[in-house]
């Protein structure tokens, strides 16, 4: 039995785009799994070019990697990897979040509360793939808003080697709740400028995740 459902009408490179970062992000792909087009395309009922095109999306993502006379397959992240950029995150992250502040208590404050929503939202789906893409979207805001480009940047050549970590171990959320809850403290303390209680939190939290995250 496959991976795919046909898609019937449906063969947009975007909508096939979709159904292949659902199935690597929920774990229906698991990491260094060999996508291979003439099996895919059969299953969604598809000829390859749109195929093609969302591979190649998700190759510049970070979430597919290709190898000459080898073909396709969902990347791979070592623990090592991620255990790196917890340490990198620990010393620069409370730095990206004063910085983001100022515009996100003034004129983006509506992306903070919207980031913090979709967190809440998440969290009492249960949804793995919700949940990690929510988790994500928060802390990658603070990158966003933060006034530079260099450190934006370095968020994004993390963002997809975290997602499939994060997807790869689901221990990291055995409880929804909980990705609101440990994030409850931290939003407090943002919502307040509290900059001390920022940097405490920030560092907890990293380093509580530095081990499954």
């Amino acid at each position: 039995m496959g991976v795919f459902e046909p898609l019937g009408q449906q063969t947009a490179p975007v909508v096939v785009y979709q159904r292949l970062r659902r199935a690597i992000l929920d774990g229906h792909l698991p990491v260094g799994s060999p996508l291979r087009e003439a099996t895919i395309a059969r299953e969604f009922g598809i000829s390859r070019s749109p195929l093609r095109e969302a591979l190649h999306r998700l190759e510049e993502e970070g979430l597919v990697e290709k190898f000459p006379y080898r073909g396709a397959y969902v990347a791979q992240v070592s623990k090592k990897t991620i255990a790196e950029i917890a340490r990198v995150r620990i010393l620069v992250e409370p730095y990206v979040v004063e910085q983001a502040l100022p515009a996100l208590r003034g004129d983006q404050r509506l992306v903070l509360l919207e980031n913090v929503d979709a967190l809440r939202r998440a969290s009492r789906t249960g949804d793995p793939v919700a949940m990690v893409d929510a988790h994500l979207s928060f802390h990658g805001m603070f990158y966003e808003h933060c006034g530079n480009d260099l450190l934006r940047d370095l968020w994004l050549s993390w963002q997809s080697k975290l997602q499939l970590f994060l997807v790869a171990d689901h221990s990291a959320f055995e409880n929804p709740s909980d990705m609101f809850d440990v994030h409850g403290a931290f939003i407090d303390a943002v919502l307040s400028e509290d900059v001390d209680g920022i940097r405490a939190h920030v560092v907890h939290h990293i380093h509580g995740a530095g081990d499954s995250h």
